[in-house]
Order: structure tokens, then C-alpha cells, then sequence
């Protein structure tokens, strides 16, 4: 073996000896990391579920917010088909008057807070 391959060969092995050390440093923080981890997975995982489970003020806040939007929309809808079927019941049109009352009690109903049907 040439003099320089053996220069090679050392520098190689020293190396791959600085390279063992480090890892073998780094590994008892990999470990403790580890640990931790199984640790502390049960706490992660019952307030995940806690926070699946529960509803903040503000998100029922926002919920409450969503629906009145809706129910104004569907009021907004119901009054303006009324107010068309009740001018062609003024024309007399006796199914548009029909087509009006109905409306309006559904409008009644809704003011009132009941539920759609």
C-alpha cells in the first residue's frame, strides 16, 4: 500500500470514530425525547378529545350568528312572495290568496321562533 492510501485510511477511521462519538452523544437526548413523548401522548390525546367535545363561547357565539343570518334570509324570502301572491290576490287570483295566508302564518311561525316544517 502506497503512503497516501494509508494517510487515507486513517483519516478515514478517525473519522468514522468522531462520527460513533457524536452519535453517542446524541443519542441519550434522542432517548430522553422519546420518553417524553410517550409520556406526555395520553395528556395530548385526552384534551384533544376534550377539546373536540366542547364548544367555546365564541363558537357558539358565531353558531348563534349563523343562524339568525339564515332566519332572516328565509323572513326576507317569505315576505317578498307574499307580497307578490297578496297583489295578485288583490287581482283576484283566489289561489294566490290562498298561497298568501300560507305564507304568512309560515312568516307568523318563524317570527315566532317555531321550527320550519
Amino acid at each position: 500500500m502506497s503512503r497516501c492510501a494509508g494517510e487515507n485510511v486513517r483519516v478515514q477511521n478517525m473519522l468514522r470514530l468522531a462520527a460513533m462519538g457524536a452519535a453517542a452523544l446524541a443519542l441519550p437526548g434522542c432517548l430522553a425525547r422519546a420518553a417524553v413523548d410517550v409520556v406526555t401522548l395520553p395528556v395530548k390525546a385526552v384534551s384533544a378529545g376534550v377539546d373536540a367535545v366542547t364548544t367555546s363561547q365564541s363558537e357558539a357565539d358565531e353558531k348563534r350568528g349563523r343562524e339568525i343570518r339564515k332566519r332572516e334570509e328565509k323572513l326576507g324570502e317569505l315576505d317578498r312572495a307574499y307580497a307578490q301572491q297578496s297583489r295578485r290576490c288583490g287581482d283576484g287570483d283566489d289561489k294566490a290568496c290562498k298561497r298568501a295566508a300560507a305564507l304568512s302564518a309560515e312568516i307568523e311561525a318563524l317570527t315566532r321562533g317555531e321550527p320550519e316544517t
